[in-house]
């Protein structure tokens, strides 16, 4: 089985206003992972909590370093924590 662990991120660069959260939202759930995602109310980083296996969790840091289209990812920080087990999804935080 697969080791699971969890991961928080602060996101910054242009990431509010151009689906960065719903991007986020839709990679989580193809990789399996539970947790959360918003918009930090500096208006320029989004911030994420995702649990999940390991692997998983490094690929959805790769791409949240890239983003979709339309956003610009000046620096991801990300650090490597222990699962909660508190989550059953991945949702949108308001």
């Amino acid at each position: 089985m697969s080791e699971r662990a969890a991961v928080h991120c602060v996101v910054y660069g242009r990431v509010q206003g151009v689906g960065f959260r719903f991007f986020v939202v839709d990679e989580a759930e193809h990789l399996g992972l539970v947790g959360w995602v918003r918009n930090r109310p500096d208006g320029r980083s989004v911030e994420l909590w995702a649990e999940g296996p390991r692997a998983a969790l490094e690929r959805l840091v790769e791409r949240v370093r890239v983003g979709p289209p339309g956003a610009w990812v000046e620096r991801a920080d990300c650090t490597w924590v222990d699962p909660t087990g508190q989550y059953d999804e991945f949702v949108i935080r308001r």
